[in-house]
């Protein structure tokens, strides 16, 4: 059978097969975006999104949220220009994709303008997705950690930097396997803390390595490791998945391989997590990492420092001031790993 033309795809959203009906009872998954959930919380100069107020640890204001694109920039790199790499077959129809935690929506659009057959459903807790996106894609404000009460089952689920925004990760893998279709997939990519050292260049009291210590102990206390990727496919396995394959990248935390004698070591790297090109792309994703974290490290650090540690925001940001000056500093040779897993889900039946 053909595919339908993408406006009936698009219509597919409104009907009695959707997740997003417009009565009351259908919503019963998903929250309405009504006042109390524009209504944002207001925290330390940042907002943070008010449906499930607190449970995730960053901001959604515009700063994050340009950084939130500057990320998916990172990652078209690190993938060669491509949004997914799990190897599913070109015969594969791939009609319903579900894109958890979607932010800005970024990911959910260009994949829905890529493949304008498929419809593209991303869900996040703030609404700051915008509203002109193409018709097959569509957005709502869900809690991914409740369960889930989708009316039909996906083709592939995207998952991208989650780490830190769900304290039960072999139940939430364990629904992705759930609201699979038979043969469907699952991509996940996140990335680790605490930073690492390439070759010992951390001097004594490094603040880099400092902060992203810290960070690891925050998020701990509250209830979200960021340090959970390590163990993403010990527990894919262990609820069904099959085919489980892990790839490792790492992404410097600035350009600190133009050096000529780390050249032979960028280039071995380079093999190891990129699949073309040569040296510059490397420097070149230095760069993006250090516009990142660097201009998003208030962002990145507040809430955990303020929430899971008891810092003031005043402390903070004396200390970020020396791990700002630390990130730039090209002497210390800090990478965080990134790894992506590409996961069959269900046999055909």
């Amino acid at each position: 059978m053909a595919d339908p033309p993408q406006s009936e795809v698009a219509d597919e959203f409104d009907d009695a097969d959707s997740a997003l009906g417009e009565d009351d009872e259908d919503l019963s998954s998903t929250a309405s975006i009504g006042s109390s959930i524009l209504r944002y919380r207001q925290e330390n100069g940042r907002t943070y999104h008010a449906y499930k107020d607190g449970k995730y640890l960053l901001p959604n204001d515009e700063g994050e949220n340009d950084r939130l694109d500057l990320q998916h920039h990172m990652y078209y790199l690190t993938l060669g220009g491509k949004l997914y790499i799990a190897p599913i077959p070109e015969d594969q129809k791939i009609h319903r994709v579900l894109d958890l935690g979607t932010g800005t929506g970024i990911w959910a659009i260009d994949f829905a303008d890529e493949h304008p057959e498929t419809q593209v459903l991303g869900v996040d807790l703030s609404p700051i997705q915008p509203t002109f996106v193409p018709p097959n894609c569509q957005f709502e404000i869900d809690d991914i950690e409740e369960p889930w009460e989708y009316k039909y089952k996906f083709d592939f689920i995207n998952m991208r930097m989650m780490v830190g925004c769900v304290s039960d990760w072999p139940r939430c893998f364990k629904q992705c396997f759930d609201n699979l279709n038979p043969g469907g997939w699952l991509e996940v990519k996140d990335i680790s803390f605490p930073i690492e050292d390439n070759d010992s260049s951390f001097p004594e009291d490094c603040a880099v390595k400092k902060w992203s210590d810290l960070i690891l102990e925050g998020t701990i206390k509250l209830g979200r490791p960021c340090d959970s990727a390590k163990d993403y496919k010990t527990m894919l396995i262990e609820v069904g998945f099959e085919d489980v394959v892990e790839v490792r990248y790492k992404w410097p935390q600035n350009r600190w391989p133009k050096d000529k004698k780390l050249k032979e070591l960028g280039e071995r790297l380079i093999s190891w997590s990129w699949n073309s090109g040569g040296m510059a792309d490397f420097l070149y994703l230095g760069m993006w990492m250090h516009e990142n974290f660097s201009t998003g490290l208030a962002g990145l650090s507040m809430a955990v420092f303020t929430r899971g540690l008891g810092w003031s925001q005043e402390e903070l940001e004396v200390f970020l001031a020396d791990v700002r000056k630390s990130m730039k500093d090209p002497n210390v040779h800090g990478y965080y790993p990134i790894s992506r897993f590409a996961v069959y889900g269900r046999k055909p039946q």
